[in-house]
Order: structure tokens, then sequence, then C-alpha cells
């Protein structure tokens, strides 16, 4: 893995279970972190940066000298403070700029706080996606924030941008001898029940039952929590959600990690028997806007180099 553009990211080392939802802010808030130097830091300029953080697995399950470059958005919370219009052009233009063979877009596309934020109209950040260009095009996938809070404008802003969703989907896409599944499954926490109670709309069997060749198989999910049950058919399971932990704080973030497997599906490239899984640390920001340690990125993954 190599960062470039600005910043670098640190692999994820830590494992408490704790998310981020059950205790971010819920005590000292941003006098957790070191000083209101490193506060102004998270709130008012590292969200407002941009890497692009590049990966070239070896995968078992992905045919050698089969070469595909794609980049990865995920998590880009359209709305202020840090994710305006400026900061998704600057996105759109570094994405293009790769110039990869597809484009897949991990969901929760707009933003939502607690308090008064500065929106930005569907229209206005649907129109930015709409300028990606690929030969193999922009996919999609929803969120929980999608579900959660806009699930309508959401899907009309992927409309007229003309950028499909797979929801418990695949589609065979390429050229013959390179031809690949392209998979993704609806949210897995898409409605919530009470405290720490989600249902949700994901169905990886009946998904994965749609790949009807013997062709690799790219799985894009939201929350990286499902992993366990992917099986090793599929070459790569590409994630967001997490942000990375959003607030890398030494000893403390893995508590900002909204995940019940705590710091384990976090952030990067992730390998468990045999299987392959890469966690974005995602653009914009959840619950407060500040980032620390995981500077908003894109991804360009490379396969079959």
């Amino acid at each position: 893995m190599t960062t470039d553009v600005v910043g670098k990211v640190s692999p994820h080392v830590a494992t408490s279970r704790l998310t981020r939802r059950r205790v971010l802010f819920g005590g000292a808030g941003l006098a957790a972190l070191a000083g209101a130097g490193t506060a102004a830091y998270a709130g008012a300029i590292e969200p407002f940066s941009l890497v692009v953080t590049r990966y070239a697995p070896a995968l078992p399950a992905w045919p050698a000298g089969r070469k595909l470059a794609i980049t990865v958005i995920a998590d880009l919370h359209a709305g202020g403070p840090d994710m305006l219009l400026p900061h998704i052009r600057q996105v759109i233009d570094t994405a293009n700029s790769l110039q990869s063979d597809i484009i897949l877009l991990l969901g929760d596309f707009t933003a939502w706080y607690k308090f008064k934020w500065e929106p930005v109209a569907d229209s206005v950040w649907a129109g930015e996606l709409a300028r990606l260009v690929a030969p193999l095009g922009t996919w999609a996938i929803l969120g929980n924030h999608d579900w959660w809070h806009h699930l309508a404008g959401v899907r009309h802003g992927l409309a007229l941008a003309h950028i499909p969703v797979l929801e418990n989907d695949a589609v065979l896409l390429g050229a013959a001898g390179q031809r690949f599944w392209l998979a993704g499954i609806g949210d897995q926490i898409a409605f919530r029940l009470g405290p720490g109670r989600f249902l949700g709309v994901d169905d990886l069997p009946g998904t994965l039952a749609r790949v009807a060749t013997d062709d690799p198989v790219l799985l894009m999910v939201h929350e990286p929590d499902i992993f366990p049950a992917v099986p090793s058919r599929v070459a790569l399971t590409l994630a967001g959600h997490t942000h990375g932990g959003q607030i890398r704080v030494p000893l403390i973030w893995p508590t900002f990690v909204p995940s019940a497997y705590g710091a384990r599906y976090a952030y990067g490239h992730i390998v468990e028997a045999g299987r392959h899984m890469i966690v974005s640390g995602g653009l914009g920001t959840s619950i407060i806007p500040a980032r620390l340690g995981v500077p908003p990125e894109i991804l360009l993954v490379e396969l079959g180099a």
C-alpha cells in the first residue's frame, strides 16, 4: 500500500470492540484530543485534505495478468462544513485523473449532524458525481446514512447522475477474456430498531447466486462486518463505513470504530483465511465534522499486475 497527494495513513493495530456511536464525545469530547491545537487541526485542517491510497493486492481468486484499475470513493457525506462543493469538486477531479477502468461508490452520499450544518443540494453533489468517467462505468451501493436520513434524495441524485445502484445484484463486466462480476449488497443496518438493534436489507447468498460463470467476483459492501460470511469465491471485498476510525488518537482511537468487531475491520487491506478485503477511510465525516490521523482518501486498487 502506498499513499500519495497529501499525508500518510497507518494500518490498524488495536482490538477494542467499542463503537464510535457509543462513546464519541459522550464524556470529554474534543477535550479528549491532545490539546486545543490538535482539536483545531482535526476540525479545521485534516477534514479538508485529500489523499490517494494505492493498493496492488495479490488475490488468490483473481487471474494473473487480468489487469483492472479500480477507483473507490466511499462515504462522501456531502455537506458542511468540510465537504462542500469545492472539496467535492477536488475529489471528482482527482478521481478522474487516476484514469481507472471502473469507479465504485460505496455509499453514504450526504452528511447528517445533530447540530446546524450547511447542506449541499442533491443536484449539486449528483452533478459532480456525473462528471466521473471510466470505461466500465461508475457503480454505486447505498450506506446506512442514506437509509436513515435521506433515502429518496440519494436515490434521486444517483438517478440524475445516471449511476446504477447495485442492491443484492451482480453484473458481468469487461471484454471477452477479461470479464469479472461486480456484485453489491444492500445495507446491513438499513433500519434502526432500537439501541444497538438493526435490520438490514442485505442478501449476500442471493447476490452471489446471480454469479453465473467462473469469472472472478468483486463485492461492494458498505459495512465491513459482513466479511466473515463472504466466501472465498469472492476475489476482493471493498468496504467503507468506518472512516478508518475518523479520530485516531493513540491508545484510545479504537473506541471510534463503528463496528461490532472493534478495530479488526477498521481500515486497510485485511486478509483472513486467504480471503481479502480493503476498507476505505472514506471522505466525509459522521457524528462530528473532525478527522485525526485518517485524512479523506480515494482508493486506487490495481489488480492483476
